[in-house]
């Protein structure tokens, strides 16, 4: 059964072998998907909580909000994700000059896990009307990363720094615009 803080222990000691190692770790975790949300509970908000920071480590829980589209932007870290609900579709970028431009895709369903080198850009999409959740590991801090992050103009595709409080306010916004389709 998936045991958050055995998890997080396993992923302190992971991360120094590189995202392989999380990778593996990360794969066990959602195969335990109904154990996570036992863990987790069942998502209510859309929102990125924090479950694990440190300077060589974070670990988030990320609640995708229905129809909830996110811009594009680097990580400067490996990152490791696992969908334990839900889907969400990635569409990866790369520069070219002064803005960028889109080279693929890959869906992620629940189970699924994907592996996302340090010099990644990727855009994320939920494309269905319910909840996604996945569990994040990123190689350093996500918050303060050492090297700074960029993130682009989902219009212009125009580079600018990444900015967490704008993208914790377009969770929210997000939500409610799902809310207000709804009610």
């Amino acid at each position: 059964m998936f045991n958050k803080d055995r998890f997080i222990e396993d992923c302190v000691r992971g991360v120094a072998e590189g995202h392989e190692a999380i990778r593996e770790l990360m794969a066990e975790a959602v195969s335990d998907r109904a154990g996570i949300l036992a863990e987790f509970g069942a998502p209510e908000h859309a929102g990125l909580t924090p479950i694990f920071r440190s300077p060589a480590l974070t670990v988030i829980n990320f609640v995708w909000a229905p129809c909830m589209c996110l811009m594009p932007h680097n990580h400067q870290m490996f990152s490791v994700v696992g969908i334990y609900a839900g889907r969400e579709d990635n569409i990866f970028w790369q520069r070219t000059g002064p803005t960028i431009a889109a080279t693929g895709a890959r869906s992620l369903g629940g189970g699924d896990v994907a592996t996302l080198d340090s010099d990644v850009i990727h855009s994320v999409l939920n494309p269905i009307g319910k909840m996604t959740c996945a569990i994040h590991v990123y190689g350093g801090d996500f918050f303060a990363p050492p090297t700074p992050r960029s993130e682009w103009d989902h219009e212009t595709l125009s580079e600018r720094p990444w900015n967490v409080e704008r993208v914790k306010s377009l969770f929210r916004e997000a939500e409610a615009r799902f809310g207000a389709s709804t009610g």
